[in-house]
């Protein structure tokens, strides 16, 4: 008998997420069974901690759901011959300990990951943030080389990716961050250019100074003032990703504007929203790519590690507040 942790959504967030808006819960997880659904146990060894969940909770959980995301988990004991006792697969089975599945809902981990590397990094820059970052530049952006690439919220997750990859593809890259540490952080990454928006005195005077040309592709995870600032500086056809607009997740009242019809029109560009999930059939390219690349030096990692599945409300708020270097992990 296995008594899982979980930390369920006691109330919908009002503004900034509070620890007093999760519940934790002991939940009794039945014996495995030969037939049926009940062929595997795991255990969360590292869980995810994303900017999504903050709208995904609104739009699709109920309080006392237990709250979504995504983890890498352990193989305790298994009746599916798919999946050996000790396999580590990714799981989006939210915030839990212990879980029982029967094997569809899981991903094993590239067979080729090398023993050296922490398996954290498959939430991360070799998980969805690192997919959202390929995609989102290859596919959308359709960034070539001695373009100039601008990518806001640049520090963290999927940013640091972005302008990684960027930089592989033969571009300039100017990122954004909000302290001098993440700053300091980008250019040892390899960024061209990179600056803080919380003390520039002016938003359109830094982007001008960093990139007097303008921008060829903006990989926008932030929205809000700051894409409304940047669309102005975008060189004619050129091409904006839109992945997260984290300015605006925690909003009570909705911010007006940006208004982005009249530089659209007289530059020609283009702007999509995306979602990783459309490339999913070509999920095993991105993965192997971004490994590669991890592998070989040319892509940096840097992980925030939270000590204890406890943690993970004060986590996932520490994320949304900006105070995670790279990938929020919590290590159970």
């Amino acid at each position: 008998m296995v008594i899982a942790k979980a930390w369920a959504l006691k109330k919908h967030f009002d503004g900034f997420p509070k620890t007093s808006d999760f519940d934790l819960k002991k939940i009794e997880l039945p014996n495995l069974k030969d037939g049926g659904g009940q062929k595997l146990l795991l255990e969360s060894v590292f869980l995810s901690v994303d900017p999504y969940m903050r709208p995904y909770s609104r739009r699709d959980m109920k309080e006392g759901d237990i709250m979504i995301g995504t983890q890498v988990a352990r193989v305790v004991e298994s009746k599916n011959p798919a999946f050996t006792v000790g396999a580590f697969v990714v799981a989006a089975r939210g915030w839990r300990t212990h879980f029982i599945s029967d094997g569809k809902d899981l991903q094993l981990l590239p067979s080729n990951w090398p023993e050296s590397l922490p398996r954290s990094l498959a939430l991360g820059t070799v998980g969805m943030p690192g997919l959202t970052a390929y995609f989102g530049l290859l596919e959308i952006c359709k960034m070539k080389p001695g373009e100039t690439v601008l990518v806001n919220a640049a520090a963290g997750a999927v940013g640091s990716v972005v302008g990684q990859l960027a930089k592989i593809g033969g571009c300039k890259v100017v990122g954004c961050a909000g302290s001098d540490d993440k700053v300091a952080h980008l250019k040892e990454i390899g960024f061209d250019e990179a600056f803080n928006y919380k003390t520039v005195k002016s938003l359109d005077e830094a982007l001008r100074k960093a990139s007097p040309d303008g921008y060829d592709c903006f990989f926008d995870n932030v929205g809000g003032e700051f894409a409304s600032v940047a669309i102005n500086q975008m060189k004619k056809y050129g091409r904006i990703a839109v992945c997260g607009a984290i300015s605006q997740y925690n909003d009570s009242v909705p911010q007006k504007g940006p208004y982005v019809q009249l530089p659209m029109i007289f530059k020609e560009l283009q702007m999509e929203g995306f979602l990783v999930t459309r490339w999913n059939n070509r999920r095993e390219e991105g993965l192997q790519a971004l490994l590669k690349w991890v592998v070989e030096g040319k892509v940096k990692c840097h992980e925030q590690v939270t000590e204890g599945f406890e943690n993970m409300p004060m986590a996932f708020i520490g994320m949304l507040k900006g105070e995670n270097l790279g990938k929020a992990i919590v290590k159970v």
